[in-house]
């Protein structure tokens, strides 16, 4: 049948599956929303901004494990999606990124909002590209989706011109072939190496990053562990994975890692990675990462073993899949001295959490309590996340969404939108810096004029609180431009933008205040004042080693 550009992009996202849309229409995907409108079988979500639409299909992505969408105009609409499609690159997160741009005719004139935005995406995309000729519109789509799905995900681009959103053609609906695990790269003798290193090992250490959440590998992971008696530490992407109450957890690995975590890579004699590409947040001093150790590495991505940490062997493949192959190879061991060893390290690691005043530990291990651990926890960039990370105990995964690799502050309201229309039967909580939500505060409005019932806490302790730390320890208490003192009151900015609202001081009120949001059935804010030195430890400095991991105590022992 013929149809238009406009109504063979709204059919391919149909054949999909695609339910849920965020975005902001301009001049040249007016086609594209015309087409929209008379399908409301697919939900468009309004954002305030097309970097929260960007968050949104993040955060939905993230939450559900399917491809996240979203649509933006020419120029600066699409410019502005920028900071989320690299949000998700790092990640290595799923998104399709559909941008309108100005007519064939007028490419190349510098025409009003024009902008070459799959040139501009190149570096931060699996594959981006102009769409100039109605009749290849349909495959690029699918294509699109298939390249951001297949292997390691990771956001796509499609750039469709006016003319070609206008122009008539044949179309015939194709049945989606969803991409199965990547299993090429998969060798008997690379599987063989592995299951002999972890069957001479007598101190197996094991590292979870997002690759097991992505590829689904939580059972396998658990599997694993058991049966070799292996200790288990994770990277901030890896969260929920391994329960945060087994026993043989260990912890999250690296900057902001527990003690015990930290320095049990330097007594493991066998450190197995599995999804992990050994960030400098984690790996710290690459020259000293566990250097008294094999490392065996699974990641499906080729290009990461080796990248960033040299290790003594490797599989190729999708972690699930290499997991079902490895375990049956793998012989059931004890490490009674090992786990009593990483015990005591375990015990390095205070988990105790003041009550007296309200602080970021206390905050997270209420909202734990309040939501019996089962909540999609969102959150944006700096100290709040890392104590979100330490304190809520993730057991699943996909119930932490945050931004990883770069770090994007403002990154987490637009994602709760997202994760909650993907997932309206959770508990969706945002955990947010001032900082941070003063960045995209208006996508409040988005949940409020769209009726998303996400919880927004804001731990304000009116200062950029993870950068004036370093100040503190490492600058000389030069607090360069990261006091943020002034007369904004986000009660009622959050009010004026139609939300519930409530400010904290002490515990209590936070608790009352919690268990109101919870019961509202509306957004809702909760504003926590806490002060402004609270600092997020154990710390390990920029670039030094994990063994040098330290905490309040070792710190008020260094200055004496």
């Amino acid at each position: 049948m013929q149809l238009s550009g406009s109504e063979i992009i709204i059919e391919c996202l149909k054949e999909q599956g695609v339910d849920t849309v965020f975005g902001y229409p301009g001049g040249t995907i007016l086609n594209v929303y015309d087409a929209l409108y008379g399908h409301p079988e697919i939900n468009h979500i309004l954002t305030s901004h097309e970097q929260g639409a960007a968050h949104a299909a993040d955060g939905y992505a993230r939450a559900t494990g399917k491809v996240g969408v979203c649509f933006a105009t020419s120029g600066p609409g699409a410019t502005n999606l920028v900071t989320g499609i690299a949000t998700a690159y790092m990640d290595s997160v799923p998104l399709v990124a559909i941008t309108a741009n100005v007519g064939v005719s007028l490419l190349g004139t510098d025409g009003f909002q024009e902008i070459d935005i799959a040139g501009v995406t190149i570096p931060i995309t699996k594959y981006s590209c102009i769409v100039k000729d109605v009749t290849k519109l349909a495959d690029t789509i699918r294509r699109a989706f298939t390249i951001a799905r297949t292997g390691r995900p990771g956001p796509v681009l499609v750039d469709v011109t006016k003319d070609v959103t206008a122009a008539l053609c044949e179309y015939r609906r194709v049945k989606p072939i969803l991409p199965r695990p990547s299993v090429d790269k998969i060798t008997q003798k690379d599987l063989e190496t592995a299951a002999d290193m972890i069957n001479e090992s007598s101190k197996p250490y094991i590292l979870v990053g997002g690759g097991a959440v992505i590829s689904g590998a939580e059972q396998e992971v658990r599997m694993l562990s058991q049966k070799i008696q292996a200790p288990v530490c994770d990277t901030l992407m890896g969260k929920g994975v391994f329960p945060a109450d087994d026993p043989l957890y260990m912890g999250m690995l690296g900057m902001h890692g527990t003690k015990g975590s930290n320095l049990g890579i330097y007594g493991c004699d066998l450190l197995i990675a599995l999804g992990t590409r050994f960030s400098d947040r984690v790996a710290g001093n690459k020259q000293d990462f566990a250097r008294q150790a094999k490392i065996l590495q699974i990641d499906v991505d080729p290009a990461e073993i080796n990248k960033n940490i040299l290790v003594d062997a490797s599989v190729s493949g999708d972690l699930k899949v290499v997991l079902e192959y490895l375990l049956p190879k793998v012989a059931e061991k004890k490490n009674d001295e090992w786990l009593a060893e990483m015990a005591a390290k375990k015990k390095l690691t205070s988990d105790k959490v003041s009550t007296k005043t309200l602080n970021g530990p206390a905050i997270i291990r209420e909202i734990y309590k309040a939501t019996k651990g089962d909540a999609i926890i969102c959150t944006d960039v700096g100290q709040h996340q890392m104590w979100a990370a330490q304190y809520y105990g993730f057991k699943e995964p996909r119930r932490l969404i945050t931004s990883g690799g770069l770090g994007t502050m403002g990154y987490g309201l637009g994602a709760s939108i997202g994760a909650k229309c993907g997932c309206p039967d959770k508990t969706v909580i945002n955990i947010a810096g001032d900082g941070c939500f003063r960045m995209n505060m208006n996508e409040l409005a988005t949940a409020t004029r769209s009726g998303i019932p996400i919880i927004e806490v804001i731990i304000n302790n009116h200062v950029l609180g993870m950068v004036r730390q370093w100040q503190t320890l490492f600058y000389g208490k030069r607090y360069s431009n990261t006091i943020l003192q002034d007369k904004v009151d986000f009660v009622k900015v959050s009010e004026g933008m139609g939300a519930a609202a409530w400010r904290a001081e002490t515990p209590a009120e936070f608790h009352e205040a919690l268990k109101k949001a919870m019961k509202s059935k509306m957004p809702a804010v909760i504003e926590c004042v806490i002060d402004q030195d609270d600092k997020v430890f154990p710390m390990i400095p920029a670039g030094k080693a994990n063994r040098e991991t330290f905490d309040e105590k070792d710190l008020r022992r260094m200055k004496k």
